[in-house]
């Protein structure tokens, strides 16, 4: 057994290492996205990502601070300040435990990947507009009632852009970009970031002929820790901001999980993750931290990097603690141009462009939602973004359904007659969604036609508005003088018809049939019968 572990580490031992590389200046510059100290980021980053790892139910997470929460936690930050946001990880992580003891995460599948697309878009575009302000050397912070505001107040201070800033910005975005495309397997902030500590370290002792603001002009001296005690204050001004970090936290973290699956063609324990998230929250909370999710490029990364076991997280947070005891005070030489350049970089790493392309292309309706989600995120907040994303899915849904699925047939199915049979297939659900539609088609079916077979072989539910909507049909037809037949009721449809007058007539006479062929037969039989009456 312990053999075995020990195999495990020295197989994982790269791909962690690697992922403890690049996540400390990711988590640094997550940290100060979401308005909190860089040490806190190195903090989450240590005990959420070596929590989850081994309490998790996927073996290639990695949890710490993402940009799926930066948005959110900036603006908590400032309105109860940086002390709410320990606080508000241990809150979020007992709501994402609650969650787990009631099975919410099987609610999931209402909502749709348009709506989780569009959130994604929402996210990056908060993250982006935040960080206009460190790109263009701008001196803030710049206050708006929200981030739409802000982004027009930033457009109105380009005259005021400091140019040094904004070449280091985009010189280090461009290395980024450079990395990513040609070397995909060496990421970029680990060059790229002892780069900037040295040009900041430059600017900041007067070597270089202008200044930059870096982390050390923004927080002082950055001292090595791993842990520090929070302020313990419970607010109940706290409870709906951590409903709303426990939410984005449990979407991000499966999703994250659903595509590490993907990769690795492997299956992960959706409620064991539900757990292991809910844990290093909590955790990370009580050592100071910040709230935690699991981080999709981090975690690809980790595949790529040759991940096999949970060990790989575990390592990766091991070698984050001892990175930041080396080499962690030099980072308050980090220019915040770079610091934009990396989260900006990761917001466009965010987006799934094909996604898009393939949404537009083939769904714009919901290509539609994604962007109202989208926006609804910036402008207001990512938890309203999603459930109203849910909502106008469910809308567009029942519009769909609304329409009545069907499949008409017609023919004859005796000599010398025109087209006098015709079958109509109800397709999927029957209920009040549907119902007016399959009456308003059923109305309007030529005067040639003398029988209506109604087939419900592919009818899968109906509820008792729809059950009522049948019967209505059939004695509609009825009264037209059009002989109505009934094809493969299931016994769960028949549940909803055996009180009807209607369908034990229909039953006592013959007209309810088993199969298609059935019904041509009880329909031509009875074609004769009149025939031979008259």
């Amino acid at each position: 057994m312990i053999k075995s572990e020990l195999n495990q580490i020295r197989a994982n031992l790269l791909s962690g290492i690697t992922v403890g590389l690049v996540s400390v200046p990711i988590c640094i510059s997550l940290a100060v996205a979401s308005g909190a100290t860089p040490v806190m980021g190195i903090i989450t980053a240590i005990w959420a990502g070596f929590v989850a790892s081994l309490a998790g139910g996927s073996n290639f997470n990695i949890t710490g601070p993402t940009g799926a929460l930066a948005g959110l936690l900036s603006a908590y930050s400032i309105h109860f300040g940086i002390d709410c946001l320990p606080m508000l990880a241990i809150l979020s992580g007992i709501i994402i435990y609650g969650c787990y003891q009631l099975h919410l995460e099987r609610y999931l599948m209402f909502i749709p990947s348009s709506a989780l697309y569009g959130f994604i878009l929402g996210i990056a575009g908060m993250i982006i507009i935040n960080q206009l302000e460190s790109a263009l050397g701008l001196i803030g912070p710049i206050k708006a009632p929200n981030l739409v505001a802000k982004a027009f107040t930033i457009f109105h201070l380009l005259p005021s852009t400091h140019l040094p800033a904004l070449g280091v910005f985009v010189a280090f975005f461009a290395g980024l970009m450079f990395f990513a495309f040609k070397f995909p397997r060496l990421p970029g902030s680990i060059v790229l970031a002892p780069i900037g500590i040295i040009i900041g370290y430059c600017s900041s002792t007067g070597l270089l002929p202008w200044s930059l603001q870096t982390l050390s002009s923004k927080y002082g001296t950055i001292d090595v820790t791993v842990f520090q005690v929070p302020v313990f204050q419970f607010r109940f001004a706290y409870l709906i901001p951590a409903f709303s970090i426990a939410v984005i936290s449990i979407l991000e973290t499966l999703v994250s999980a659903r595509i590490a699956d993907g990769m690795t063609k492997t299956k992960h324990d959706k409620r064991q993750e539900m757990l292991g998230l809910s844990l290093s929250n909590i955790i990370t909370g009580f050592a100071g931290g910040m709230p935690a999710t699991a981080a999709l490029a981090r975690t690809a990364l980790n595949i790529r990097s040759g991940c096999s076991s949970k060990f790989s997280g575990a390592i990766a947070s091991i070698c984050i603690g001892l990175i930041s005891c080396l080499v962690l005070p030099y980072f308050a030489f980090l220019p915040l141009p770079v610091i934009a350049a990396i989260l900006m970089f990761v917001s466009f790493r965010m987006l799934q462009m094909e996604r898009f392309t393939h949404l537009y292309k083939h769904d714009k309706k919901h290509f539609a939602l994604a962007l109202v989600v989208a926006f609804v995120t910036i402008y207001d907040d990512p938890v309203v973004g999603i459930l109203l994303g849910a909502v106008m899915a469910m809308l567009i849904l029942m519009e769909k359904f609304s329409q009545g699925d069907h499949e008409i047939m017609v023919q004859s199915l005796r000599e010398q007659a025109s087209n006098d049979t015709m079958v109509y297939s109800i397709k999927g659900p029957l209920a009040y969604i549907n119902a007016r539609a399959h009456r308003k088609h059923l109305d309007n079916i030529p005067p040639s036609i003398t029988n209506v077979v109604i087939d419900i072989h592919d009818m899968h539910f109906i509820d008792a508005d729809g059950a009522e909507a049948l019967v209505d049909i059939i004695q509609s037809l009825q009264m037209k003088n059009i002989t109505a037949v009934l094809v493969d009721p299931s016994p769960r449809i028949v549940h909803f018809l055996e009180d009807s007058q209607t369908y034990k007539a229909m039953q006592k006479h013959g007209f309810i049939c088993d199969t298609l062929n059935d019904a041509y037969f009880r329909v031509y039989r009875n074609t004769q019968e009149k025939i031979t009456t008259i």
